[in-house]
């Protein structure tokens, strides 16, 4: 038996915890540098505002219905998110962590039949007792059908208490005629509108149609998805990967068409990568580097354009990053044109100690033990302490967040203070 656990709006919640008074309140979380709306509460989408609503056309929307806007605050909502993953660690040895707000759950042998009602309460009451949270809770044989339980559950909770277990023939079939064919885990909108155009409307409808044309259009993984709706167990419990690409992206606070600007920029998210690859202890073989001008601004020329560039060997070395990156960015860099977002991504990462040695050039040995120094000493005083000669020494990036909340349980200044 598998059971999902996600926790309802889960950045609007993690908002309301520290303020209750916001509890009956429409609540939106806006992107970087306060962009579109990326996380909103019920109360915010029976509104009818939409997911990636730029914040600037809504702003009327907001203030007639005194709707409450926050800048994304991504250390509380991780420290909150490391808080629920660790309560939920003690329920069973054999946990995956799916997203920021999503665990999947392995039972078996953990609880028998017949209890699994009281032990996704269990579930329930403890992790809004330890953090706060609204959670879901979804239990059924199979990865997707507990996705499907847990929908039932965040959609009626008044009805399931926050909890539905998926344990029979007749709930599984009624779950699933319940279910959309677009809402299904893992059907994207290609293979929804296919299925849409063949007849098929919903869950149950898929799970029948034969295992030949699923195979055919969507290919063994489709398949495995349908048996999983049949009850049949196919997707197994993942255990963490390293990162296979890397990506440091930023919008800028204002349009800029600097050159000098613009290769700084490049360099600074270089060694921001580097640093990535050296917390997980891999190397990168290629990167990439795209500069674009505001889409947005139809007043404005357009230019957007990338490069991926091979690297001679494999390298997390901040220095060398940088050097190929700016290398990149000068052969895509055009002058007139007003930039709004650059940004580098590193690719093909394998383990830093299987590298491959190349027989004419490799990276210089020199760099490691300085990319440490540079790591320890910016992780004791903070990461802005030590920079590269070609980035901006009195410059950090600073996003655009003037709704920006207090880090409850992140930094001393902004804990909350009790007076008794």
């Amino acid at each position: 038996m598998f059971a999902l656990i996600d926790c309802n709006n889960f950045y609007a919640g993690c908002e309301r915890v520290f303020q209750p008074r916001l509890r009956d309140t429409p609540i939106v979380v806006l992107s970087n540098n306060d962009g579109c709306v990326i996380a909103r509460c019920n109360l915010a989408k029976k509104l009818g505002i939409p997911m990636g609503a730029p914040a600037f056309e809504f702003r009327a929307l907001f203030e007639q219905h005194q709707v409450q806007v926050f800048s994304s605050n991504y250390a509380l909502y991780g420290d909150m998110s490391n808080r629920v993953m660790s309560l939920l660690s003690e329920f069973t040895p054999d946990m995956e962590v799916y997203s920021i707000d999503e665990a999947f759950l392995n039972l078996e042998g953990v609880v028998t039949s017949g209890h699994y009602e009281a032990y996704a309460e269990k579930i329930r009451q403890t992790v809004t007792k330890g953090t706060g949270l609204p959670i879901s809770v979804g239990l059924a044989p199979t990865k997707a059908l507990s996705k499907v339980a847990n929908k039932i559950a965040k959609k009626y909770p008044d009805h399931t208490g926050g909890k539905y277990v998926l344990d029979s023939e007749e709930k599984r079939i009624k779950a699933l005629k319940w279910l959309p064919v677009e809402d299904i885990w893992g059907i994207g909108r290609r293979h929804a509108k296919r299925l849409r155009l063949t007849g098929i409307s919903n869950a149950l409808e898929f799970s029948r149609m034969p295992e030949e044309w699923v195979r055919s259009h969507m290919s063994v993984v489709g398949l495995r998805l349908q048996k999983e709706l049949k009850g049949i167990p196919c997707f197994e419990m993942e255990q963490p990967q390293p990162k296979q690409n890397i990506a440091v992206t930023r919008s800028f606070d204002k349009h800029n068409g600097d050159f000098t600007y613009v290769r700084e920029r490049i360099t600074t998210f270089a060694v921001t990568c580097g640093e990535k690859l050296r917390q997980q202890q891999s190397c990168c073989s290629s990167l990439m580097v795209f500069i674009q001008t505001n889409r947005m601004r139809t007043d404005l020329p357009q230019y957007y354009n990338s490069l991926v560039m091979p690297l001679p060997f494999p390298t997390n070395s901040g220095i060398e990053l940088a050097r190929f990156a700016t290398g990149a960015m000068k052969q895509i860099f055009r002058p007139g044109y007003q930039y709004k977002k650059v940004g580098v991504i590193v690719m093909q990462i394998t383990p830093e100690h299987i590298r491959q040695i190349n027989l004419f050039e490799n990276s210089d040995e020199r760099h490691q033990p300085l990319m440490q120094a540079m790591d320890r000493i910016n992780t004791l005083y903070g990461v802005t302490r030590v920079k590269l000669a070609s980035q901006d020494p009195g410059r950090t990036w600073k996003m655009r967040q003037e709704k920006l909340s207090p880090c409850y349980t992140t930094r001393i200044p902004d804990v909350i203070r009790v007076k008794a």
